[in-house]
C-alpha cells in the first residue's frame, strides 16, 4: 500500500483499512528503505510504501480457562454485586433473576439456594420461567451475618417425559413405548415419601397402556410434578459460582439520627454524660432512635486548636474531640471531662430504656499526645526531617491530627491493625452496636475489608456507616468493602433534575443492592448554602426531603433551632462546635421540633419510608415543585410526597397520578379524592410540602 501526504502533515492511521487488510503486522524489511515510514505520520509531500505479507493464525488456547462447560447454561444471575455481596436486612424479601437454558427441548428444574456461612446445607425455592429462558423466585433469610446463594438447575426428567406425551398426545402419534419408558422411570424413583399423586400417576400410566392415553389423565400424570422434579438423581445439574449475601438488622435499613456533642449539652460549663442523659426525653420526643455521639476520648493539648479552627489556643478553649489521645488515653478511654467508662455504660443503658441506640464515633486520628506515639512510634508517618506528618482531606487540614502509618513499605502493619479491630470490640462490648467512621476513604480499601469482616466474626449485628465525601466510585467501593451505609452527596443536590436523577440512581440496581445511603441534612463539618439562604421553610424543605427519600436520615443538633450562621463564603459553621461550647436554648421560637417529630411519625408507620427502595418521579408543576412516590416491599403501603424547593415563594402546587385516587392526609389528617388523578396542595413557606398515604398498588415501570 502505497500512503500520501498531498497537503500538510498526516497521520499514518491504517484503522479504516481493517477490513481491507490481511492478517499481521506489516513486514518494513520488505520495502526499500526510501520508502519506509518515519514515525506515525508522514511529512507534507511525502509518501511510504507498506507491505503486508500475512500471518499465521493463532492456535494456542487462551490462557484464562473458560468456565466449566456443561449442557445446562446459569449466566445474568441478579441480583449481584461485583467484588461485593448483596445486603438486605432480616427477613427481607430477595428476587433472583436468572437466565437458564439447555440444548434440545429437555424440560429444566430450576431452584434459588441458599445457606448461612456456618451451614452446609442450602435451603431452596424453585424458580418459575418468565419467558425467554428468563427464571425467577424470591426468597428470605432469617439471620443476621454472612449468606450466600446459588441458582441451581438440572434436567427435569418427569416433566419432559409428559412434555414429550402432552406433544405426540396432541399430533396423534403412537405413544406406548413412551408410556412403557415413563412407567419404568416412575416405577424406579417411588418411595415410602412419595405422595399419593405420584403413585396415581403410575396407575395412569398403565391405564395408558392398556386403553390409551387421554387428556384426563395427562392431568393425573402432571400433578406430581412439584415432588417428581427432585427425585433420583438429577441429569446434567448445573450451578452458577456462589453469591454473597450480607443480611443485617432493621437499622441498617432504616433509622433517624441524631448527632451531637456531649460537652455542649450542659447550660453552666463542660457538659458530662449526665447531661446527655437529661436531653434523652427531649431528643426521643422528636422520633429520633439513634443518638450519635462525637468523639468521647482524652483531647490531646500539642497543637491544640482554638475557637474557629485557631491554630492558637487560647487558656480554657477545650479543642477538637477529633485530636484524639493525651495522658489520660488514647481510643479506649473517655474524656474525664465528660464522666467515667461506668458514666457511659450508664448512658447506654439510659439511652436503650428511652428507645434510643447510642452511635459512637470511630475516628483513627491522633493527636500528637497519644499514648500509641510513646508506645509505637513505628505506626506513625514521620517525614524526613523527624517530624510528624499532619492529617489532611484536601482543603481541609487538621494540624492537631497526626496520621498513622497502615503499611510498612507493602507490608501490613498488622500490630497497628488489630489495636484498631480491639478498640471497636472494646466499645462493642460496652453496648455500642453503631460505628460512625470518619473519613474512611483516606485509609486502605483492604484494611477496612479485614476489619469489619473481624468485627463481624465476633459481633455481627455491628452497623458502620461510612462518612466519605468523596468520589462515587470510591464511596461504592467501601460499601463493597464491608460499610453498612454511607453518607452521600444529598447535601449538594438542591436542584429539581438533579434530585429526581440521585434518587433514581440510589434507589435501583445496582446500587440499591449494596449502598445503602444516609442522608444527613447537615453536619458539624458541613453548613449548606441551601440552609444558609433559605431561613426556615428551607430547612423544613430539607427535612422533608431526607425523612421521605430514604430509610436513614439525620441532623445535627442547631438544625432543629434553624442555626446557620456561616464564616462568609463557606459551608463552615461560625464559631463551630468542633472547637468550642455550645449550649443552646432547645425552645428558642420558631424551632422545627414538632416538624421534625411528625416527619419520624409518618415514617414509623409507614414502610414505605424506611428503605431507600421503592422510588419513582411524578409529573409535578411548576418548576420547582418535587414529587414523587415510595413503594414497601409487596406493594403493601404507599406515600406520595410533593415539595416546593423554593420555599421562600406560595405556590399552588400539583402532581399528576396514572389513574384517578384518594388518598389520606399525613399532615392534616383529611381524606382527598383526586377524581382527575391530579393532586394538588398549597404549598407555602410555613408549610412547603405535603405527605399522602394512598391505597397501596404496585408501582409500574417509569424511568426518569
Amino acid at each position: 500500500m502505497l500512503a500520501l501526504a498531498p497537503e500538510g502533515q498526516a497521520a499514518l492511521d491504517t484503522g479504516d483499512l481493517a477490513g481491507l487488510l490481511p492478517a499481521g503486522p506489516p513486514a518494513l524489511r520488505e520495502v526499500p528503505a526510501g520508502l519506509r515510514p518515519r514515525g506515525k505520520a508522514l511529512p507534507e509531500a511525502g509518501c511510504a510504501l507498506l507491505c503486508w505479507p500475512g500471518a499465521p493464525p493463532v492456535t494456542a488456547c487462551v490462557a484464562a480457562p473458560w468456565p466449566k462447560p456443561g449442557r445446562i447454561v446459569i449466566e445474568r444471575v441478579t441480583p449481584a454485586v461485583p467484588d461485593g455481596a448483596v445486603k438486605r436486612i432480616a427477613h427481607e424479601a430477595i428476587q433472583v433473576e436468572a437466565d437458564v437454558f439447555i440444548d434440545g427441548h429437555d424440560a429444566l428444574a430450576v431452584d434459588v439456594c441458599w445457606r448461612a456461612c456456618d451451614q452446609a446445607e442450602w435451603q431452596r425455592q424453585p424458580m418459575q420461567p418468565l419467558g425467554n429462558d428468563r427464571w425467577r423466585a424470591e426468597w428470605r433469610a432469617a439471620r443476621i451475618g454472612a449468606h450466600e446463594y446459588q441458582v441451581q438447575a438440572w434436567v427435569d426428567v418427569w416433566a419432559t417425559w409428559c412434555q414429550e406425551l402432552q406433544a405426540k398426545f396432541e399430533a396423534g402419534q403412537d405413544v406406548r413405548l413412551s408410556l412403557r419408558e415413563a412407567a419404568q422411570w416412575l416405577a424406579g424413583v417411588l418411595d415410602n415419601d412419595a405422595p399419593a399423586s405420584a403413585r396415581r400417576a403410575l396407575a395412569a400410566l398403565e391405564q395408558a397402556l392398556d386403553q390409551g392415553l387421554s387428556a384426563r389423565l395427562l392431568g393425573q400424570l402432571r400433578a406430581p410434578g412439584a415432588w417428581l422434579r427432585g427425585a433420583g438423581t438429577r441429569p446434567f445439574l448445573g450451578a452458577c459460582p456462589p453469591l454473597p449475601l450480607r443480611v443485617d438488622r432493621a437499622a441498617a435499613r432504616y433509622g433517624s439520627w441524631y448527632e451531637l456533642f456531649p460537652r455542649s449539652q450542659s447550660a453552666a460549663g463542660h457538659g458530662r454524660f449526665d447531661d446527655v442523659i437529661a436531653r434523652l426525653p427531649d431528643i426521643r420526643a422528636m422520633g429520633f432512635d439513634v443518638l450519635y455521639l462525637t468523639p468521647i476520648h482524652p483531647i490531646g493539648h500539642t497543637r491544640r486548636k482554638g475557637r474557629n479552627n485557631s491554630l492558637q489556643a487560647e487558656a480554657g478553649d477545650v479543642g477538637s474531640p477529633y485530636a484524639i489521645g493525651s495522658a489520660e488515653g488514647g481510643h479506649d478511654a473517655i474524656a474525664p471531662e465528660l464522666g467515667s467508662l461506668a458514666d457511659f455504660e450508664r448512658l447506654v443503658d439510659a439511652a436503650r430504656g428511652h428507645g434510643l441506640e447510642l452511635a459512637l464515633d470511630f475516628a483513627i486520628q491522633c493527636s500528637p499526645d497519644h499514648p500509641w506515639l510513646r508506645e509505637h512510634p513505628e505506626w506513625f508517618s514521620w517525614r524526613a526531617d523527624g517530624s510528624l506528618r499532619h492529617a489532611e482531606n484536601p482543603p481541609k487540614k487538621y494540624e492537631d491530627i497526626v496520621n498513622v502509618a497502615f503499611y510498612d513499605g507493602a507490608r501490613r502493619r498488622m500490630g497497628l491493625w488489630r489495636a484498631l479491630r480491639d478498640i471497636v470490640l472494646f466499645w462493642a462490648g460496652r453496648g455500642v452496636r453503631i460505628f460512625r467512621v470518619d473519613n474512611p476513604h483516606t485509609k486502605p480499601l483492604p484494611f477496612w475489608q479485614w476489619l469489619i469482616a473481624e468485627v463481624h466474626a465476633r459481633a455481627p449485628d455491628v452497623i458502620f456507616l461510612s462518612e466519605a465525601f468523596t468520589r462515587p466510585a470510591m464511596m461504592y467501593r467501601l460499601a463493597k468493602a464491608g460499610f453498612t451505609q454511607s453518607y452521600t452527596y444529598f447535601t449538594w443536590r438542591n436542584g429539581k433534575a438533579e434530585i429526581e436523577a440521585y434518587l433514581a440512581e440510589l434507589s435501583r440496581p445496582p446500587v440499591a443492592d449494596f449502598f445503602r445511603p444516609h442522608f444527613f441534612v447537615n453536619t458539624p463539618d458541613i453548613n449548606p448554602y441551601y440552609l444558609q439562604n433559605h431561613g426556615r421553610p428551607g430547612f423544613l424543605v430539607r427535612a422533608a426531603l431526607a425523612a421521605t427519600a430514604s430509610g436513614l436520615w439525620g441532623i445535627y443538633s442547631g438544625f432543629e433551632l434553624c442555626e446557620a450562621r456561616a464564616l462568609p463564603g463557606r459551608e463552615e459553621y461560625a464559631d463551630s462546635e468542633k472547637y468550642q461550647l455550645r449550649p443552646r436554648d432547645w425552645l428558642a421560637p420558631g424551632n422545627l421540633r414538632a416538624e421534625i417529630g411528625r416527619l419520624n411519625a409518618i415514617r414509623r408507620a409507614n414502610p414505605a419510608l424506611q428503605s431507600h427502595r421503592g422510588y419513582r418521579a411524578l409529573p409535578a408543576g411548576p418548576e420547582p415543585v418535587l414529587a414523587y412516590l415510595r413503594q414497601a416491599d409487596g406493594a403493601s403501603n404507599l406515600v406520595l410526597v410533593m415539595i416546593n424547593l423554593d420555599p421562600g415563594r406560595a405556590l399552588l402546587a400539583s402532581a399528576r397520578l396514572d389513574a384517578p385516587g384518594h388518598g389520606e392526609n399525613l399532615l392534616t389528617g383529611a381524606h382527598e379524592h383526586w377524581p382527575e388523578g391530579v393532586v394538588r396542595a398549597w404549598l407555602s413557606p410555613e408549610s412547603p410540602y405535603g405527605i399522602w398515604r394512598l391505597p397501596a398498588a404496585p408501582l409500574p415501570a417509569s424511568p426518569i
